[in-house]
């Protein structure tokens, strides 16, 4: 795996935790852009559980495609836990997905919205789950971006495990 190298386990351990639940995922990326869709497509037979996802960078694409509301914007701002899990519900509600998985924040070099490079948050929707996992995160801007894409990689394997539930 060309992007996260180290982290294939993780992935083909998420895959065979949706795989085995007969669940599925979506991504809503706005700060890794597109890095959760290439590293899920990556896994030997992602596409048994991976439906697709849209990187929406824009705040008019987060409002229009995924369905975050205006209100939320001018109260919380993109760079916020409440933005993270609407994007989160808005692609599972797009796409059907049983799941859905969301980016956002600051990579840098710049702040944005007052807020300092590394500030990122992940947001998670399922049945049942709505949750933001915030981080704080150092580096480069690709260090910033590829540290999240194993978080929020990580932030899921633990809701599917919280999830999974004993046969018989």
């Amino acid at each position: 795996m060309a992007i996260l190298g180290p982290v294939t386990d993780l992935l083909v351990r998420v895959h065979l935790l949706l795989r085995a639940a007969g669940s599925t995922i979506a991504t809503a990326e706005s700060l890794t852009g597109g890095r959760l869709a290439v590293a899920l497509t990556d896994v030997p037979g992602g596409s048994e559980s991976y439906l697709g996802g849209v990187v929406a960078y824009a705040t008019e694409l987060k409002q229009s495609f995924l369905g975050v509301d205006e209100e939320l914007v001018e109260q919380h701002g993109v760079v916020s836990p409440e933005c993270a899990k609407a994007m989160a519900s808005g692609v599972r509600a797009v796409t059907g997905a049983t799941y859905g998985l969301a980016t956002t924040g600051v990579a840098g070099p710049g702040e944005q919205e007052g807020k300092p490079p590394g500030t990122v948050f992940v947001g998670i929707a399922g049945p049942g789950i709505l949750e933001a996992v915030a981080l704080e995160l150092t580096g480069t801007r690709g260090q910033i971006q590829e540290r999240t894409t194993r978080e929020a990689f990580q932030a899921l394997e633990a809701v599917l495990r919280r999830e999974e539930t004993p046969l018989g």
